[in-house]
């Protein structure tokens, strides 16, 4: 039988990724997200997760062999996004259920399942880096337990493999996302062309000078479409990232050095994105009309908020990748070609000039 994906999320990052490698590998793909996008080879399904009966109804005809998660609601504290996004989990595997196609659902999450939620992020008493999944979970409540949950407890009833994923900050092209720290830092740089202002580096002394990594959504796609089809990785957990470490002092100057702009010496004083665009919206549809680019709406394009918390960050994050190597996983990615593909990619769509 021919492998056919369901992929929740189908819009974003992550989502977009998987979509087009598995449209690649000739899988049978349906793409589910609130507003699909007009992806090549992919199936569009409009559907909310919170809406059951509308879900159901979304889903008819579509038996998918493998499903991969690749979406999250944010929501105003935390308790509220364990309730939203254990039950968007729970309402997609409860419509799934009755089909009786499910093989193997993929789920991916992130380092705040080491790193602790977004309230208490960073803080209190964290694993030792690199980070491992033998690490475990740390004793305070997190969305990403909830999902995780949800999908085991669906997989023990229904007799499906799973796996977990968890990238560190991926990079990708979505317009709309809400956690998109290449575009952002793509927005950013060509403001600060296109007026003069420094190209500072807005996080920590911590963060320029320590190690750490990414995961481009390729590269976690590639991840997910090899744990899904390889019997070794079923019901595991797996950090994913590109195989690369880096510093910040380096990476700040390469991205300088691509936009052809020069950056700013960095004197370890935090200088947050969010307060630094604060008042962006204006310049940026200056730059749309001089350059006639495709978004008028610089918010639809940068997350501040997600990018400074990741570069603000008080301490070293890196990531261990020892558990897929030793099964088999061998893909690797560049972190600056990644962020390159990516600048490359929207400046090509007329995102940025």
């Amino acid at each position: 039988m021919k492998n056919q994906a369901l992929v929740v999320g189908a819009s974003g990052i992550i989502g977009s990724a998987m979509s087009h490698l598995l449209a690649k590998e000739n899988w049978a793909v349906a793409g589910l997200s609130r507003r699909p996008a007009v992806m090549a080879g992919v199936t569009p399904v409009s559907a909310d997760l919170l809406d059951k009966d509308g879900l159901a109804t979304a889903l008819q005809g579509i038996e998918p062999t493998h499903v991969y998660l690749t979406t999250w609601a944010r929501q105003a504290s935390e308790a509220e996004n364990i309730r939203v996004n254990a039950e968007m989990v729970r309402n997609l595997l409860d419509a799934l259920r009755p089909k009786g196609s499910v093989r193997h659902v993929a789920l991916s999450t992130g380092l705040k399942h080491y790193l602790g939620p977004f309230e208490a992020y960073g803080k209190g008493t964290l694993p030792q880096t690199p980070f491992r999944e033998e690490q475990g979970r740390l004793d305070v409540a997190n969305f990403y337990y909830a999902q995780e949950d949800e999908l085991f407890s669906a997989a023990e009833r229904d007799g499906f493999t799973w796996s977990v994923h968890r990238p560190h900050t991926v990079t990708g092209v979505a317009v709309g996302n809400a956690m998109n720290m290449a575009t952002t830092l793509a927005v950013y740089a060509a403001i600060c062309r296109f007026t003069g202002r420094p190209f500072r580096f807005p996080g920590s002394e911590v963060q320029w000078q320590s190690l750490t990594d990414m995961t481009d959504a390729a590269q976690l796609s590639r991840h997910m479409l090899w744990a899904s089809t390889t019997l070794e990785a079923s019901n595991e957990a797996f950090n994913v990232v590109n195989g690369d470490v880096f510093r910040w002092q380096w990476m700040w100057m390469r991205i300088a050095d691509w936009f052809g702009i020069e950056a700013a010496p960095f004197d370890g004083t935090l200088m947050p994105l969010e307060q630094q665009m604060a008042d962006d919206a204006q310049i940026w549809e200056k730059m749309v009309g001089q350059y006639d680019l495709a978004e008028p709406d610089i918010n639809k394009l940068i997350s501040p908020w997600h990018t400074d918390a990741d570069l603000g960050r008080p301490i070293e994050v890196v990531t261990d990748m020892s558990k897929s190597r030793k099964l088999g996983f061998r893909e690797y990615q560049p972190s600056d070609e990644a962020f390159f593909n990516v600048f490359e990619r929207l400046r090509a769509g007329k995102l940025i000039p």
